[in-house]
């Protein structure tokens, strides 16, 4: 026979099952409402459907419309998996019957069963016909640990006699029914259920604490009732508390190995209840107790494990809110389970300990990572977590100068992860943001640094006095700046940090060979702080992140410093963003020039060494201009979409075209003949022709008038520009190669 699980969705008097197939068909009278739950017992322990055939009582009001509706078809006969009973009480006070029609699924069985059913407690009319009466609840929960003990103690006696095809069958329903009841359970407005959900985690409770239980069955049901009893855990606050109870009989009566396999399944089963927060806390308050109970290879069990633990920490904290206590009650289990993890440390010597000392250092800062993102803006709520968690960073050797500089992660996560174990890694992707934040956190709350027992002020001064430490941190302090899901007071308090130990200016010290190293770590950390220059709703913050922004670029060697800004133009999609970038050429170019023209009275060889130093003077400032007056798809930019740009790019264009023909210069080429003509054609042109053309659309369609206000402006250096170019053009009178 097929079977599909029977659920009970309501406590009512309207109960609903699923079909099986349809075969032969037999009629029965119900004539006690105790044979009304016989009959309800029998359709859910032997897995056989029925379904309303017709009426007898033609006062039952609420019986006839349904019956009616069956009898006429309005069941679509098409949805063959389905069907439904209908039980309902005479609304007229009569005694009324219906009868009911079996479809059973095996033609050869001939046997027939009567069951009758009379009317339920006759009830006023005046009361609802759907509420049934405390003592017909009371009926059913009592009934319904009737059949759990049928089922439990059947269960039992299949296991003792090493029956194993029927032990499983029987544990099979008996999941089957654990799993009705809790799905009524977890739907809202079910106090009913929720009481009969309590009532059966009860029984089971006293079933698996009788002295007289089996070994044999416990640890045979240890494999399948630890997860069901965990869907009753969101029922209410005594349900969870008596499933956390079986869970741990569980772990106190069975092999601590297999309860850490059965806990980490359970962790990891998918599921609609997968992300109900509730459903993991039996399973992590477990996994503390397991682990210290492990007697050997606790490095490879807890190793097992913690990939499991961090993944549900994982999608909770993608999924709370502000102040969810569900939440914040798991990760205060995770910090019970670092305490075990701690405790089993400490059992340890020599490398075994070391290993997982480092396992336990990665496990406690993507906690801190996932417990920052939880948070959303409410960053004091999670202070008391934070100071937990800062409290083990010194038991695993980690430290605020190590953590800020990466230092610290690399080593611990070389100890854990072998070479052929990179994917290991996939479940400690936040390891480095939790590094970073542990300092910051120690940075915004005094009392954090105290409890990592680290002396902040000290690492401020080391990260001020060396350089290449001052770009580890900055390369761990962009993970910060580009976890879109962190709050913005941790990215706040983290730009704060970055300008504190950018305010020395030291001499650039890094040899040539370790520039190469650090500078794509430099680039993509100068990307994230963009991110929180543009992004960021405080008009402080933004000043903030632009002045830290300037101060690192500041702190890169000159030729590496306009190989990153050409870079981070390039790459850049936004408007706004290519305009400071070209501001910032433009800058780095004035101060340049600027410190030639102090040594223009000099002798020729400081001068020589002047000219020398002038890094950003050269012919790819005149790409960073043509990228933007003509981009690589061709024709003129798209205006107004792109006006901050262009604007920014003429400013450009004219500063180094006035500087050079002054100066009597040509270090970028723009003096040369090819360029200017190049320029005054391809560039200035078109560019003008498409303004003019936006000028005139206005005067006969509606256009944008912001947009309009912006062109004013673009007009007034485009003017300035092409005679310039114009008038150099035609008065050439300086050679079109570099120099004076």
């Amino acid at each position: 026979m097929s079977s599909k699980k029977v659920s009970l969705t309501r406590w009512t008097s309207v109960f609903w099952f699923h079909h099986i197939h349809p075969m032969s068909s037999e009629y029965y009278h119900f004539r006690t409402w105790d044979q009304q739950i016989l009959l309800l017992i029998l359709v859910m322990s032997k897995c056989k459907t029925y379904f309303v055939r017709d009426v007898e009582d033609g006062n039952n009001e609420m019986m006839m419309p349904i019956a009616k509706q069956l009898n006429d078809g309005a069941c679509d006969e098409d949805e063959d998996e389905e069907r439904l009973i209908t039980l309902c009480n005479s609304g007229s006070g009569r005694s009324g019957f219906g009868v009911m029609k079996r479809k059973q699924c095996s033609s050869s069985r001939e046997a027939k069963e009567e069951i009758a059913i009379a009317p339920a407690k006759r009830v006023a009319e005046a009361e609802d016909k759907t509420t049934m009466s405390v003592e017909k609840l009371d009926d059913i929960h009592h009934h319904l640990s009737i059949l759990l003990q049928q089922t439990l103690a059947s269960s039992s006696k299949s296991i003792e006699a090493e029956d194993f095809s029927q032990s499983e069958k029987s544990v099979s329903e008996l999941v089957d029914f654990l799993g009705s009841v809790s799905d009524d359970a977890s739907e809202p407005d079910t106090e009913d259920s929720e009481n009969a959900a309590f009532e059966v985690l009860s029984e089971i409770h006293r079933f698996i604490t009788s002295p007289s239980l089996d070994q044999a069955v416990m640890e045979m049901l240890s494999f399948e009732l630890p997860k069901a009893v965990g869907r009753f855990a969101s029922a209410s606050d005594k349900c969870l508390e008596i499933a956390e109870s079986i869970v741990d009989r569980f772990i106190a009566t069975c092999s601590p190995r297999d309860m850490l396999s059965i806990l980490c399944e359970a962790l990891g089963s998918p599921g609609r209840m997968f992300k109900t927060p509730s459903y993991f806390a039996p399973f992590l308050s477990g996994l503390a107790k397991v682990f210290v109970s492990i007697q050997r290879r606790h490095f490879v069990q807890v190793k097992a494990a913690i990939p499991v633990i961090l993944n549900v920490l994982k999608v909770i904290s993608s999924e709370s809110d502000d102040g969810d206590a569900d939440s914040e009650d798991l990760f205060n289990r995770a910090i019970c389970i670092a305490n075990s993890i701690q405790a089993v440390c400490e059992k340890l010597e020599g490398k075994d300990k070391e290993k997982l000392c480092a396992l336990f250092g990665l496990f406690i800062l993507q906690i801190m990572a996932l417990a920052s993102i939880s948070i959303r803006d409410e960053v004091s709520s999670c202070l008391p977590l934070v100071l937990k968690l800062s409290h083990f960073l010194h038991y695993c050797g980690l430290s605020y100068l190590g953590l800020v500089t990466g230092c610290d992660v690399n080593m611990i996560t070389s100890t854990v992860v072998g070479e052929d174990e990179d994917d290991y890694l996939n479940c400690f992707d936040y390891v480095k943001h939790g590094a970073a934040l542990a300092v910051i956190w120690g940075h915004m709350f005094n009392e954090v640094a105290v409890a990592t027992g680290e002396d902040l002020a000290a690492v401020k001064e080391e990260l001020q006095s060396n350089q290449t430490k001052r770009w580890e941190a900055v390369g761990m302090l962009k993970h910060i700046f580009s976890c879109v899901n962190l709050p913005w007071q941790l990215k706040k308090n983290a730009i704060n940090f970055l300008l504190c130990i950018m305010e020395v200016n030291a001499s650039h010290t890094c040899h040539d060979e370790h520039i190469d190293y650090y500078i794509p770590s430099l680039y993509s950390s100068l990307q994230a702080v963009q991110m929180v220059i543009m992004y960021a709703a405080d008009a402080v913050v933004r000043k903030n992140a632009f002045d830290a922004f300037k101060r690192v670029l500041a702190d890169v060697p000159p030729s590496p410093r306009f190989d990153i800004l050409v870079a981070l133009i390039k790459n850049s999609e936004s408007s706004s963003m290519i305009a400071i970038l070209l501001g910032c050429v433009k800058d780095e170019m004035f101060m340049e020039i600027r410190q030639r023209a102090s040594v223009g009275n000099g002798d020729l060889q400081s001068q020589n060494r002047a000219s020398q130093n002038l890094f950003f003077w050269r012919a790819g400032v005149l790409e960073l201009v043509e990228l933007v007056l003509r981009p690589s798809r061709g024709g003129p930019p798209s205006l107004p979409e792109y006006n901050d740009a262009v604007l920014s790019a003429l400013n450009l264009y004219r500063f180094v075209l006035i500087t050079e023909s002054t100066g009597k210069t040509n270090y970028t080429g723009v003096l040369s003949k090819d360029h200017l003509r190049k320029a005054y054609n391809e560039w200035l042109l078109p560019l003008r022709t498409l303004v003019l053309g936006i000028v005139a659309e206005t005067a006969t369609y509606s256009f944008n008038p912001i947009e309009i206000h912006l062109l004013p402006p673009l007009m007034v250096f485009l003017y300035h520009c092409i005679p310039l170019t114009h008038h150099n053009h035609s008065n050439l009178a300086f050679p079109s190669k570099k120099g004076n």
